[in-house]
């Protein structure tokens, strides 16, 4: 029998975050920022390995799109970081590169027009947080003013449901003050490899799968409006491919340990971006 709209969203959000409670919970209000802090600093240290042996519990991002013909093929980006951020999707998501298990729901999960303003509202916060960074620090200049960025079209979807809706604006949750705190220690100490893999996860898991979430949700939620978070100035594969371009740039002049270092942040950069997927799946809401 064929799904309804309802419970095929319900699928498409619950595949998104990996059924297992114990990871979005260890970042919830409970998780002191020092504990946080200790868990980043254990992953930074670690090799590329921790990526290959990482538990099958982590909320997984959407999938990451095929690099674009303007990507080094055999490149950084190809060989080593999207390659450790595929093996954390699951079968379902990824059939050939896949690795993680998904226990199967105990009921779908309907998000309502409040779960969705929570997710924009603290995916807001973390893409002003990196923004933030790219335009303080000199040696992320290449990054500034790609095409990317989130924050005004979030600010401008987040006043268009409180308006059309009658929603009352929530403030910043946990989840996504955790995460854009976490991004900012990380700049702090002056690890852009690390940097550079939460930048590449976040921003691009978006352009992909993160779109095709926006499109159930305009059915189920918005009258099938399109808000401007998912819509980007000139072409998004081109937008895509000079970033990539970019980081490909970078990841050049990096040691091996530097490289590893970014690779092994792509299980953490899960778990950021799974705590604010969260709020489409059921997951608990800090607000």
């Amino acid at each position: 029998m064929r799904l309804g709209q309802t419970q095929l969203l319900a699928a498409l959000c619950l595949s998104i975050l990996v059924e297992n409670q114990s990871v979005v919970s260890a970042f919830s209000t409970s998780k002191k920022l020092s504990e946080l802090q200790q868990h980043r600093i254990g992953v930074h240290r670690q090799n590329v390995a921790f990526v290959h042996s990482v538990r099958p519990s982590l909320p997984s991002l959407v999938i990451l799109s095929a690099a674009p013909a303007t990507a080094t093929a055999g490149g950084f980006i190809e060989t080593e970081l999207r390659g450790a951020a595929m093996k954390l999707h699951t079968k379902q998501q990824a059939p050939k590169e896949g690795q993680v298990e998904v226990k199967k729901p105990a009921k779908p999960y309907t998000p309502t027009r409040d779960d969705y303003l929570a997710f924009l509202v603290d995916s807001k916060h973390v893409y002003e947080a990196l923004e933030d960074i790219v335009n303080e620090n000199e040696a992320l200049e290449m990054f500034r003013n790609t095409g990317l960025e989130r924050t005004e079209a979030l600010e401008t979807d987040i006043e268009f449901m409180v308006k059309e809706y009658g929603l009352s604006r929530p403030e910043v949750g946990e989840f996504g003050k955790t995460y854009a705190t976490q991004l900012r220690e990380i700049a702090a100490d002056g690890s852009i490899p690390e940097l550079m893999c939460h930048y590449y996860n976040f921003y691009f898991a978006h352009t992909a799968g993160g779109r095709m979430i926006g499109k159930q949700m305009s059915a189920l939620l918005l009258e099938k409006k399109t808000l401007e978070f998912y819509k980007w100035d000139g072409d998004l594969n081109e937008i895509k491919g000079r970033v990539k371009e970019s980081i490909e740039a970078m990841a050049a002049t990096w040691s091996q340990e530097e490289k590893d270092a970014c690779v092994a942040g792509t299980a953490d950069a899960f778990r950021g971006g799974g705590m604010i997927n969260a709020y489409l799946s059921g997951g608990a809401s800090p607000h």
